[in-house]
C-alpha cells in the first residue's frame, strides 16, 4: 500500500500557531524565526495544499475562508495525534492550568461538566483559583480565567461566552408583596442585593424600568453569587443577577420580579494571554471550553 505524502510539519506547525496566536509576528516570536521564514513555511504549505488560506496586507495575515476551513479539518487531527502519543508514551508528565474562576460560573456550569474534560484528558489537572481581581493576575499566578466582564483589557485573548439578561430575583413571598407590576412605591420599602461584579446592572435595570429615582430601603453588596441567591430565597433581599444564574439554580423558592427585559452589560469571559494559547493545558482547556459551549 503507497505511503500517503504528509505536508511538511515545520510549516503546519507555523500555520497553527499562526491562527492559534493570531498574529504572524507573535507566532515567529514563539518559533524562534524571522516573519519573513515564518510567511516562507506557510507558503510552502499553501503549495501543498494548493489553496491559498491567507490573505496578506503589509504586517497582517487574515485567515481566509478556505484557510478557516483548513484549520477546522486539521486541528482535531493533530489533537488527536498528541493525545496518541501521550497515552503512549511513559515519559509524559501531568499537564497542569491554573484556572481562575468565579465560584457561580464554577458551581453552575464547568463542575457539573469536568468530568468530560478528564475523561477526554486525563492528563490535565486543574488548579482552581477563586480569589479577587483574576483579570489582573492572568499571566501571573494564573494561566488563564473566566471572568464576569463588560468587555476583558487589550492585549488578553478573550472568548465571550454568553449574553445575559438582567433578572431582580426574590423570594416568592416578597414577589406577592411586591405585587404584578413594579412601581417606586412597591420597592422602596425593600433591600435590594447587589454582586461587586456587577455594580452597573442595578442601574441598568431600574432605568429600563423607568425607576431611576427609586431609592430602596438599603442595599446589600456581596462577593458571592451563591449567597446572593440563598439570601434571596430567605427573604433578605432582591438580587439582581442574571436570567442564567437563576435558570441553572432550579430553586422553586425563587422568581424574577415583572418588569422589561434588560440586557447586561456583562458577560462571561474566557481569557488568557495570546501566548499561553500555545501551551498545551490552556489550549485543551480552551478548545475543550468552546466546543463544550458552557
Amino acid at each position: 500500500m503507497p505511503s500517503r505524502r504528509l505536508p511538511p510539519l515545520r510549516a503546519l506547525e507555523a500555520f497553527m500557531r499562526t491562527v492559534r496566536l493570531g498574529s504572524a509576528r507573535a507566532a515567529a516570536e514563539e518559533i524562534g524565526l524571522s516573519p519573513s521564514a515564518l510567511s516562507r513555511r506557510i507558503t510552502n504549505l499553501e503549495e501543498f495544499v494548493g489553496k491559498k488560506l491567507f490573505t496578506r496586507a503589509r504586517q497582517s495575515m487574515q485567515l481566509t475562508d478556505e484557510g478557516q476551513a483548513f484549520y477546522e479539518a486539521v486541528n482535531p487531527h493533530l489533537e488527536s495525534l498528541a493525545r496518541a502519543v501521550e497515552s503512549q508514551s511513559d515519559n509524559v508528565s501531568l499537564l497542569r492550568l491554573r484556572l481562575g474562576v468565579l465560584p457561580m460560573f464554577g458551581s453552575q456550569r464547568l463542575f457539573p461538566r469536568l468530568g468530560e474534560l478528564r475523561k477526554r484528558h486525563p492528563l490535565l489537572h486543574i488548579d482552581i483559583d477563586t480569589a479577587p481581581h483574576l483579570e489582573d493576575r492572568v499571566g501571573d499566578t494564573l494561566d488563564a480565567a473566566i471572568i464576569l466582564s463588560r468587555g476583558p483589557a487589550s492585549g488578553l485573548h478573550a472568548v465571550r461566552l454568553d449574553h445575559n439578561l438582567v433578572h431582580a430575583i426574590c423570594s416568592k413571598d416578597v414577589a406577592t408583596k411586591v405585587g404584578e407590576t413594579v412601581t417606586e412605591d412597591s420597592l422602596q420599602r425593600q433591600t435590594f442585593l447587589i454582586h461587586n461584579e456587577l455594580p452597573e446592572s442595578f442601574m441598568a435595570w431600574k432605568k429600563a424600568n423607568a425607576l431611576e429615582e427609586m431609592e430602596p430601603a438599603a442595599i446589600d453588596h456581596y462577593d458571592s453569587g451563591q449567597l446572593m441567591l440563598e439570601a434571596a430565597a430567605q427573604g433578605l433581599g432582591i438580587a439582581i443577577m442574571h436570567d442564567d444564574h437563576l435558570r441553572r439554580a432550579a430553586d422553586n423558592r425563587l422568581t424574577n420580579l415583572p418588569g422589561v427585559e434588560v440586557q447586561s452589560p456583562y458577560s462571561y469571559w474566557f481569557v488568557c494571554k495570546p501566548t499561553a494559547l500555545e501551551t498545551r493545558p490552556v489550549r485543551l482547556f480552551h478548545d475543550w471550553l468552546v466546543r463544550a459551549g458552557l
